[in-house]
């Protein structure tokens, strides 16, 4: 069984940014980036998206 790949909407849902806001990370190279699978579609390892969440949990912590 392959990565599994997750869709805006559940990234958006998984972290408190909207879609601008992510893109604007993603600029920054503060986010994970996009898996493109189409012209126009793109999504992101769920994987990815769980690690960075984990890491914003640690050093939340270490604060």
């Amino acid at each position: 069984m392959g990565e599994r790949l997750i869709s805006m909407k559940e990234v958006t849902g998984r972290v408190p940014f909207t879609k601008v806001h992510i893109y604007r990370l993603i600029g920054r190279g503060e986010f994970p980036d996009r898996v493109k699978i189409g012209k126009r579609r793109v999504c992101w390892r769920e994987s990815d998206i769980d690690a960075w969440i984990q890491s914003k949990l640690v050093g939340a912590s270490d604060r």
